[in-house]
C-alpha cells in the first residue's frame, strides 16, 4: 500500500495533484492507520464479501478494504478525486470505481452487476452534513446490504445506539433499531483527519436484521407515529400525536390506547421503547 493513513503521505498526494478539499462534500480525509485497521476490523469483511464503500476519497481506507474482501465497490460523488484514486488504487485489480450520487444510485442493480445480487457489506467515511439520509436511504430503502460500518459524527453514533429515557434518544434511534443492531465501535479524535472537522466521530457497526425485531402490519405508520412523537418531544404522546397532520388520530384515542397499554395517558414519546410504539400501533384504531 502507499501509506495514505500517513499524513504526510496524504499531504503529498493532495499537493502533487493540486487537490482543493470541497467543503460542499464534507471532505474530512482519515489520516490514522490505527483508526482505518479499527474500522476494518469492525466491519467483519471477509474474503467472502463485496464491500461497499461509500465517498473513497483518496483510497486510504479503500486499500485496507481490498487487502481483506473478495472486492470493493466505492462509490465517489467528486469526479475530481476519479484520477487521484485510480493513482492510489492502481495496485488492486478487485476494486470498481464508480464515479456517482449514492443516494442516486439503484443498489439492487449494482448488486446484481458486482455482487451477483448477493448483500454487500457497506464501509464508510460518511460526510457528516448528509450521514442520516445516506444510512435510513439504505435501511428504509431496503437495500441489498447485510452491515453498515461507518465513521459519522459522534453525537449521531450515539443517537443510534440509544435506549428509551436519553437524551439523545429519537427517531434516529429507533429507526436505527428498528433495521439493525448497532455496536459502537470507537471514538475518534479531530486530530485523525485532514482537514480537521470542528465535532468528535466515531464508528458504528450496524447489523442488519434480516426480520425486524417487531411485528407490525404498517411499517410506513409505524415511523410516522415515532416522527409525531419526536418532533413535538415536550408534549406528551397524546397531544403530539393528536396535532400531527396526516395520523388520523386523536388525543383521547392515543390516551385511550396508552392506557390499555398500562402506560400513564400523559406519558412522553421518549419514554416509549421500539416494541411499546408497535403496539401502539396496533391499538391505534
Amino acid at each position: 500500500m502507499t501509506g495514505l493513513g500517513i499524513p504526510q503521505n496524504t499531504i503529498e498526494v493532495l499537493q502533487r495533484h493540486d487537490f482543493h478539499i470541497q467543503k460542499r462534500y464534507g471532505q474530512n480525509f482519515l489520516v490514522d492507520a490505527h483508526v482505518l485497521q479499527k474500522i476494518v476490523d469492525a466491519s467483519l469483511v471477509t474474503k467472502e464479501d463485496c464491500v461497499l464503500e461509500i465517498g473513497p476519497g483518496l483510497g486510504a481506507m479503500t486499500q485496507y478494504l481490498a487487502e481483506r474482501a473478495g472486492s470493493v465497490v466505492a462509490v465517489e460523488i467528486d469526479r475530481n478525486l476519479m484520477p487521484i484514486l485510480q493513482e492510489t488504487l492502481s495496485g488492486y485489480d478487485n476494486v470498481a470505481l464508480v464515479n456517482a450520487d449514492i443516494l442516486k444510485v439503484d443498489l439492487d442493480r449494482l448488486a446484481e452487476e458486482k455482487n451477483g445480487g448477493r448483500p454487500f457489506r457497506v464501509v464508510a467515511n460518511l460526510p457528516y452534513y448528509i450521514t442520516t439520509p445516506i444510512i435510513m436511504g439504505l435501511l428504509e430503502g431496503h437495500a441489498p446490504v447485510k452491515s453498515i460500518t461507518v465513521m459519522v459524527q459522534k453525537e449521531v453514533a450515539q443517537r443510534m445506539q440509544m435506549g428509551p429515557g436519553g437524551k439523545e434518544y429519537g427517531a434516529l434511534s429507533l429507526a436505527v433499531q428498528y433495521y439493525a443492531k448497532p455496536k459502537l465501535v470507537a471514538d475518534v479524535p479531530p486530530n485523525c483527519f485532514i482537514p480537521r472537522p470542528g465535532v468528535g466521530s466515531a464508528v458504528i457497526h450496524l447489523d442488519c436484521y434480516q426480520e425486524p425485531p417487531v411485528a407490525v402490519e404498517d411499517e410506513k405508520r409505524l415511523f410516522a407515529v415515532i416522527r409525531a412523537a419526536f418532533n413535538q418531544r415536550r408534549k406528551t404522546l397524546a397531544n403530539a400525536l393528536g396535532n400531527a397532520p396526516g395520523l388520523s388520530v386523536t388525543r383521547e384515542q392515543t390516551a385511550e390506547a396508552l392506557v390499555r397499554m398500562g402506560l400513564s395517558p400523559t406519558v412522553r414519546g421518549e419514554a416509549l421503547s421500539l416494541e411499546q410504539f408497535a403496539a401502539l400501533c396496533r391499538e391505534l384504531p
